[in-house]
């Protein structure tokens, strides 16, 4: 029998082949060779006595042994995580990595400026930030906290709203020219509509809300994408309208490239931290909403209300 304990570094090693199912991809994640991941991967097989992976043509699979050790390697890794994190904490210190992700668009634009001054501002933290035009697994991709724009979370994951946002209806000015500007929310399927699919939301069916409540319309257009910078530029080109974030359209619409339309009808759309429960107790888990919470570009975020969310005097 081997009595040699598995090492820490092998373990974490594993976890990432484990999770990304690709030895090349593991490496890429934690900036190492190929060959280092074999090894470790190696020397922890020889530590626990049992084949852990097998690999085919395509990917790496996980035998039964590895499922069973994988589940503990977290549990062992996590556990770790914790100490550190609850010694830290007395220092007021956060330190060790975070892995963060976020959307393409939001992240480049309003988050990464943020963990930017984060970094400068806690030295000890090694912050990796991931953007992806996708809806993210939190824990299941081992990241620490996805900051998500939307309100659809989830319920085994723990959310905290970092900031107030809604969608909203808009156009360049040279569109509405020449299609005219809808009057109601039965008119959009009339226009061109800037379709996107990104990350979670339902493609082509707007759900907005306005003053009799909440309303589905099915839109269409020539142009649609997975992504919403193009389709923003498509907008301001007059090329359509479009449901878009007030983080994004915002500043075109206070210099008038883009038009706000039937401004009685919005989708709420928060910007929120969204974190894996075995970090509820995580000390840099939480210096890094507290801090976002604080240093999230508001002029990007905050508007006046929408019309029909305003209660009558």
């Amino acid at each position: 029998m081997n009595n040699q304990l598995p090492n820490l570094e092998d373990l974490r090693v594993f976890v990432h082949v484990a999770r990304r199912s690709s030895f090349a991809a593991a490496a890429v994640d934690l900036g190492v060779s190929a060959a280092y991941v074999t090894k470790r991967v190696k020397a922890l097989e020889t530590s626990v006595g049992a084949k852990l992976l097998n690999r085919t043509t395509r990917r790496v699979v996980v035998s039964e042994d590895g499922e069973r050790t994988y589940q503990w390697a977290q549990k062992i890794l996590d556990d770790i995580d914790h100490l550190l994190d609850d010694i830290t904490a007395k220092r007021k210190e956060p330190r060790g990595a975070l892995r963060i992700c976020s959307s393409i668009g939001f992240g480049r634009n309003v988050v990464a400026p943020a963990l930017s001054a984060m970094a400068q501002q806690y030295p000890a933290l090694m912050i990796r930030f991931e953007v992806f035009d996708r809806l993210v697994d939190v824990g299941a991709e081992g990241f620490d906290l996805d900051i998500r724009v939307g309100d659809e979370i989830a319920p085994h994951h723990i959310a905290k709203k970092l900031a107030p946002n809604y969608r909203v209806l808009c156009a360049a000015p040279s569109y509405l020219k020449a299609a005219g500007t809808p009057k109601a929310i039965e008119d959009l399927p009339n226009h061109d509509c800037l379709v996107i699919k990104e990350r979670d939301h339902p493609f082509g069916v707007w759900q907005l809300r306005g003053p009799a409540g909440e309303q589905s319309v099915k839109v269409r257009g020539q142009l649609s994408t997975n992504h919403g910078e193009i389709a923003l530029r498509w907008a301001v080109e007059g090329r359509g309208i479009l449901l878009r974030s007030l983080w994004d359209v915002q500043p075109l619409i206070r210099s008038g490239e883009l038009v706000q339309i039937l401004p009685n009808y919005f989708q709420e759309a928060n910007v929120w931290a969204v974190y894996p429960e075995r970090l509820e107790s995580s000390a840099k888990v939480r210096v890094c909403i507290d801090w976002l919470q604080k240093h999230l570009p508001r002029e990007r975020l905050q508007a006046p209300m929408p019309p029909s969310r305003k209660v009558p005097r």
